[in-house]
């Protein structure tokens, strides 16, 4: 028996309209939204690893052979060096040595612009951008503004939109007059 004041729970209520197939349909009902739930997760979860294989596949394609690019970088310098050194004098005397030289360093430019490799040539008075740029030193130089590139070392170069090898530059920092 219960008494006057105390509230009766769902237990103890029964409906006596209640209809036990209303249950089973509510519970169905549930189990159905369970299932659509857990399903469209899934669905999610493959699309978003289609797009990531896709992005990696990519990425792979443009950039699996940066260490190769990287490696090669040092042979572009060295042919660009040995066609500077070479004078008027060595020029004359091995004309064919160094055309051969030129040729060599053309093909080798050819074969970086055909795979997504370009040259960063920054140039005297351009401002130093430590994204693309290697500061080398830093130099008082009159004319100059501070962050001013005044002398290139060395040039970087890119793969697609990646660094491969920042430009090694010489920078003013002559205060602003």
């Amino acid at each position: 028996m219960t008494e006057q004041n105390e509230q009766p729970t769902d237990e103890t209520i029964e409906d006596p309209l209640a209809d036990p197939a209303d249950d089973e349909i509510a519970r169905l009902t549930a189990e159905r939204d369970q299932f659509r739930d857990k399903w469209m997760r899934a669905l999610a979860d493959a699309e978003n690893a289609r797009k990531r294989a896709e992005k990696d596949r990519r990425d792979a394609e443009q950039y699996g052979g940066s260490r190769l690019a990287r490696d090669l970088l040092p042979v572009h310098d060295a042919l660009n060096r040995a066609l500077e050194a070479a004078g008027e004098e060595q020029r004359s005397a091995a004309a064919g040595l160094l055309e051969g030289v030129e040729l060599t360093l053309r093909e080798l430019s050819n074969v970086f612009s055909k795979h997504g490799i370009t040259i960063i040539t920054p140039k005297p008075g351009d401002k130093f951008d430590p994204t693309w740029h290697e500061a080398m030193f830093e130099a008082a130089v009159p004319g100059t503004v501070a962050g001013e590139i005044i002398q290139i070392m060395e040039n970087g170069f890119a793969l697609h939109d990646r660094l491969l090898r920042p430009a090694k530059v010489g920078v003013s920092s002559t205060p602003a007059s």
